[in-house]
């Protein structure tokens, strides 16, 4: 998925005290293999991200521990190994009750790591055999993670949607059509004849004139995601176009026609803002959702495999 459904920032994590040196595995991990290791972020080795990593709890209200690997670190809990593997997290994603937990929770830690400390975010479901495959990862890509953490250091993610709803363009344009129908009678006038259009007739008028509006819909809101990729041009420092989101997945009403992730200097988020005030202001049918600012997601690479459980 793109990245956690926004608003995941209020899932409450819950402070904890670790009773256990922070790169060590749990006792319940090193006594079970059952347990896998699920990683969430990874940052510079430091007291920031350790205090973010003493005060969370991860999935299944597992406690958070730091795996270090030089001047890296890994924010982990441990997970079933049944419910997180291939197979088991099939069925979990395919629930999207249970899906929507997993990406809260996972939001949750990143967003609290990020508030302290520059993180990558790792995708959904990342996960290990167990912490030395974790170490091993971050020793493999250490100089690929350091040189992203440099680059996204002092900048956030924001992202903005635009939907097309052509229903609500159709409402927009009725009275105006309605006002100057052919035939149409001024007030205290006499009514007009009955019209002599078919009733077949008249429905096909109606199809074609809601195709028209449909296509109308589409172009304009096409017309307003370009315009977002103009205003924003001088204070973005890279772009990153995500497949729309649709079904379930969207937000609100009409079609998700684009779907983009912009990476801002922390301190210019306001003046990205300011750049798509009024974006979609009288265009009927087109909405646009401005969202964040969030960890970057978009522009952090992750492992390019997660390890067998």
């Amino acid at each position: 998925m793109n990245r956690p459904t926004p608003g995941a920032e209020e899932t409450a994590v819950s402070p904890r005290t670790l009773g256990r040196p922070a790169d060590q595995p749990s006792e319940q991990q090193e006594s079970d293999r059952s347990w896998i290791s699920y990683v969430y972020a990874i940052g510079r080795t430091g007291p920031a991200l350790d205090a973010s990593a003493r005060q969370l709890t991860g999935l299944r209200d597992g406690p958070l521990r730091m795996v270090t690997a030089g001047l890296l670190t890994a924010l982990v809990s441990s997970v079933p190994a049944d419910a997180f593997s291939a197979e088991g997290m099939k069925a979990q994603l395919e629930d999207l009750t249970e899906l929507e937990r997993i990406a809260r929770t996972h939001h949750a830690v990143v967003e609290a790591a990020y508030a302290g400390a520059m993180v990558l975010p790792m995708r959904l479901a990342t996960v290990y055999l167990d912490d030395a495959r974790v170490r091993s990862m971050l020793d493999e890509r250490g100089t690929e993670f350091d040189a992203l953490l440099s680059r996204l250091e002092g900048h956030a993610e924001v992202g903005v949607k635009v939907y097309a709803d052509a229903r609500a363009a159709a409402a927009a344009e009725a009275p105006a059509a309605a006002a100057g129908a052919p035939g149409s009678a001024a007030p205290g006038s006499p009514a007009p004849a009955a019209s002599a259009v078919s009733p077949g007739r008249a429905y096909l008028q109606q199809r074609r004139a809601q195709r028209r509006t449909h296509r109308e819909a589409y172009r304009a809101a096409g017309a307003v995601a370009a315009d977002v990729r103009v205003r924003v041009a001088d204070v973005a420092r890279d772009m990153v176009a995500h497949r729309p989101q649709q079904g379930e997945l969207a937000s609100g009403t009409g079609e998700n026609i684009a779907n983009e992730a912009y990476l801002v200097p922390t301190d210019r988020i306001g003046e990205f803002h300011r750049a798509l005030k009024g974006l979609a202001d009288g265009v009927p049918g087109v909405r646009a959702e401005i969202t964040g600012p969030w960890a970057p997601y978009s522009f952090a690479t992750p492992p390019a495999e997660s390890g067998n459980p």
